[in-house]
């Protein structure tokens, strides 16, 4: 090993110890989120019952959905182009990323609360509500324009404000569980709930906004800004990068929100809500390990502005067995505890989702264990390699999804989403193995130029 990569493997260390306080920060925010969110879970099923439930939770999916596959990862924009500016202090060019990133959320969370509205009046039937909720269904698509937050996430996770991530991950469930009580007490109905659950995501909308706002002022950053000028100047391959993982996010969709409308469509949303509750256990479960990976991507985005690939080889994977390790202990207590807690938490008439779950556990544990793959790819400028990957396993999911819930119910979509996460992670490091050995061989060969982050497709 030469002594420059001797030297980043040794910085190694502090990085990796500043990825996991960062993700002990958002752990507190999270813990208390999914407690709560557990908690507001059990008030709304306990109030409205397994078919009513399970309408809040499709009409939640399908805003969930479009907010998400619409948005554009911005976030990923801002860390990818703005950490080298901002390090650098070259205040304009940081603006300019920052522009692009507020203009591409604008304008996906207009479009994205515009189908929201036309989706849920035209396809009630499809989408597992009827013609009495449509008009519910309708204004609560609305709130769509709340989930659109990733310049202010991007803001705060690159100059590592992660307690202000961690307290707005708890206000958005704190608010829905007090949301909840008043709806309990004045108006027990699907109108209330969701009502509940709006106001959580404006209020979490409004914390984080405010506190990108004021962190940016504090360090002049918003000094002479303007929404004038070429959105892109400057930004080589960033329109390619940008809709690379837009992609990624929108196929990640399709293990989550697109399933449970699937699954609603098809057998009814009853077990529309047993999916759905068995996916946020095992979420939570996972989730631990899972907030590594926010953490990653500004160290990583850091070492590659630095030219530290070695580094960045090695912290990828510290933080992956780490992450491996503990999602084992969290796949043991679901295991033992798991069933349980779901009827004790939820009630009897939810004790089916138990089977369920741990399938859903299990895919969220292999997850745990490749978790920093995709951060990697994207951190490299490979996007591109993430979205071909999860394009391949996500259409193959979905094809297969109808005859594997026809032929075994909740059990055979349980089974796909494993063998869908192991697919994913096999694919992911795949692509890894070969960008290392390509890397290899470009620093033996003098002649052979570094590759440009926007060559990526």
């Amino acid at each position: 090993m030469s002594s420059p990569q001797a030297r980043e493997v040794a910085g190694v260390r502090p990085i990796l110890r500043r990825v996991v306080t960062n993700a002990g920060m958002l752990l507190g925010g999270r813990t208390v989120n999914a407690v709560l969110g557990l908690v507001y879970m059990a008030i709304a099923a306990r109030s409205l019952g397994a078919s009513t439930l399970g309408v809040l939770v499709l009409i939640q999916a399908f805003a969930q959905f479009l907010g998400d596959v619409v948005e554009f990862q911005s976030w990923q924009t801002v860390l990818h182009y703005g950490a080298r500016p901002l390090a650098e202090g070259r205040k304009r060019d940081f603006q300019r990323v920052l522009r692009l990133s507020l203009v591409l959320d604008v304008a996906s969370g207009v479009v994205a609360v515009a189908l929201g509205v036309a989706g849920a009046i035209v396809f009630a039937d499809q989408l597992g509500w009827g013609a009495a909720e449509t008009p519910t269904a309708a204004v609560y698509m609305v709130s769509i324009i709340f989930m659109v937050s990733a310049t202010p996430l991007g803001v705060l996770r690159l100059v590592d404000r992660f307690d202000v991530l961690a307290r707005q991950a708890a206000l958005n469930a704190a608010i829905r569980v007090v949301g909840g009580l008043v709806a309990l007490v004045v108006s027990p109905t699907l109108e209330g709930f969701l009502i509940a659950w709006a106001a959580g995501t404006a209020g979490a909308w409004v914390y984080l906004a405010g506190s990108a706002f004021l962190e940016l002022r504090r360090r002049a950053l918003l000094e002479q800004f303007s929404w004038r000028g070429p959105l892109a100047q400057g930004l080589p391959g960033v329109w390619r990068f940008a809709w690379n993982t837009n992609l990624a996010s929108t196929l990640d969709v399709a293990f989550t929100h697109v399933v449970t409308l699937m699954v609603g469509a098809m057998i009814g949303p009853s077990q529309a809500a047993f999916w759905r509750v068995g996916r946020q256990v095992a979420d939570a479960i996972a989730k631990p390990a899972k907030l590594l990976t926010p953490a990653l991507y500004p160290e990583l985005a850091r070492l590659r502005a630095d030219n530290q690939h070695a580094a960045m080889w090695r912290l990828a994977r510290n933080v992956g067995l780490l992450a491996g390790s503990v999602g084992i202990v969290l796949l043991a207590v679901s295991a033992a505890f798991g069933p349980g807690l779901l009827t004790l938490v939820l009630g009897q008439a939810f004790a089916p989702a138990a089977a369920v779950m741990t399938w859903q556990v299990a895919a969220a544990v292999v997850g745990v264990f490749a978790l920093p793959l995709e951060p990697m790819l994207i951190s490299l400028g490979k996007p591109g390699a993430a979205v071909r990957v999860r394009l391949a396993v996500s259409a193959t999911f979905l094809a297969l999804l109808p005859f594997l819930v026809t032929q075994f119910g909740l059990i055979g979509a349980g089974a796909g989403l494993g063998a869908a996460a192991v697919a994913l992670a096999l694919g992911m490091l795949w692509f890894i193995l070969r960008e290392n050995g390509n890397r290899r061989a470009a620093d033996s060969t003098a002649s052979a130029p570094p590759q440009r982050l926007e060559d990526d497709v």
